[in-house]
């Protein structure tokens, strides 16, 4: 088993803490707000199911954003896509702090917050180019673990909200972003693992059924997660009538085991399967959300809370664990499309616990709703992992041995200009 210190020194360790604190900032603000949920409910009256999709608004735009970002990066690289992000993201913090007056402004304001939640993909295949195929599930863990900007949202939105007003709250982020931003400018540096290929073969992964078959199990594992954690500090808020910052905290008990297991379950992922890794985190994620529908008190709901997000954490990790090794060639813009559709996963739970308290008076249909459908997932999975291994993975989702007649098998999943090469 390779050291960490081992690990680091197959790749680019600079590069793989910038794309961290990218994505790390990035998520932060795509969060905001899901974090100041409960005062923008206050300050404009909204009904749960306004609440909800207020809330599940920035997810969308991020989800619909994030594909077009991942072309980009392959034509202009990685590192400028990045830059140019930050930049716009400024601008729409400047939006946010000057122009924000209402609930119509906080919708457009959630369209622009989504331009954020575009940088998964590019994130995660800055930080992992630089890595070997045996390594690239630590290091995309490594790289995702900066949807530990959700405890950052959480921790510090709430009460720089209550002290300035939730308005100044979007200048403060806009000012933060530029930290990131030189970080990124002095420090990454663009990856080897670059290919020019056609537009076509740029999206030859969206015709493929493995690529619908790892957006399914991201609509649980990352739409859970972003989805969750968007909508957590309204939950407390009005489930147990704490105070709108003792939500932001509870909430952040469970985006942090969230966050720091998503690099553990890419680790695990590395050495002992991606497959049998999501098999296990899927098991966990359908008792933690049918355990919460007996609504629990307040300390056992965050205990369930907390092992509900470590194992989507841990199953965003194990998934990124097998997306290079299923398209070598073109990761960003693979890793872009299946995180679209994960992220659109997220819109859905918002919209569905919002609904499922106006009109049921609680939130356990909706707990119902998300476990029926990760049960009937990872039934899928089990039957998808089938064909998976031996094709283009090994037992139980490893790295497949080189020079097997298995392995030769991967060159017919490549895009042609891929194979020529």
């Amino acid at each position: 088993m390779a050291s960490f210190k081992t690990v680091m020194k197959s790749g680019h360790p600079p590069t793989l803490f910038a794309a961290f604190l990218y994505f790390d900032f990035c998520f932060a603000i795509w969060v905001l707000n899901g974090a100041m949920g409960p005062f923008i409910t206050e300050t404009y009256r909204l009904t749960p199911a306004q609440t909800g999709f207020m809330i599940s608004l920035p997810i969308l735009a991020g989800a619909i954003m994030r594909f077009p970002l991942g072309v980009l990066a392959q034509y202009i690289g990685r590192k400028n896509a990045a830059i140019t992000e930050m930049a716009l993201i400024i601008l729409a913090m400047a939006y946010g702090f000057f122009v924000v007056s209402s609930y119509g402004d906080v919708l457009a304001m959630g369209v622009l917050l989504g331009i954020a939640g575009a940088s998964f993909g590019v994130a995660l295949s800055l930080g992992s180019g630089w890595f070997p195929a045996q390594h690239k599930g630590l290091a995309m863990g490594i790289a995702g673990a900066g949807n530990s900007g959700t405890v950052l949202a959480v921790l510090f939105a709430p009460p720089l909200a209550q002290a300035y007003g939730w308005q100044a709250v979007y200048g403060f982020a806009g000012v933060v972003m530029i930290l990131p931003l030189l970080v990124m400018i002095i420090f990454a540096k663009e990856p080897p693992d670059r290919e020019h290929q056609s537009f076509r073969e740029h999206i030859s992964c969206l015709f493929e059924k493995d690529g619908w078959a790892f957006n399914l199990i991201y609509v649980i594992t990352f739409g859970g997660f972003i989805g969750l954690s968007n909508f957590l500090p309204t939950f407390f808020y009005e489930q147990f009538a704490v105070t709108k910052v003792e939500a932001g905290r509870l909430t952040m008990l469970a985006a942090l085991m969230g966050s720091g297991i998503r690099v553990v379950g890419g680790y695990f992922a590395d050495r002992l399967g991606g497959i049998l890794v999501l098999t296990v985190v899927l098991l966990a994620a359908v008792g933690s959300f049918l355990l919460l529908t007996a609504t629990p008190p307040l300390l056992l709901t965050t205990i369930l809370f907390m092992v509900c997000f470590a194992a989507l954490g841990a199953g965003n990790g194990a998934l990124f664990q097998l997306v290079p090794l299923r398209w070598p060639s073109n990761t960003a813009v693979a890793g872009s499309m299946i995180g679209e559709i994960g992220a659109l996963g997220g819109a859905i739970l918002p919209n569905a616990m919002g609904l499922s308290k106006q009109f049921t008076g609680g939130f356990a249909a909706g707990f119902v709703g998300y476990a029926v459908f990760t049960a009937v997932v990872l039934g899928c999975l089990t039957l998808w992992s089938r064909q998976w291994v031996g094709r283009w993975v090994g037992p139980r989702g490893k790295v497949l041995a080189a020079g097997t007649a298995s392995a030769q098998a991967e060159g017919d999943l490549l895009p042609a200009a891929a194979q020529r090469a």
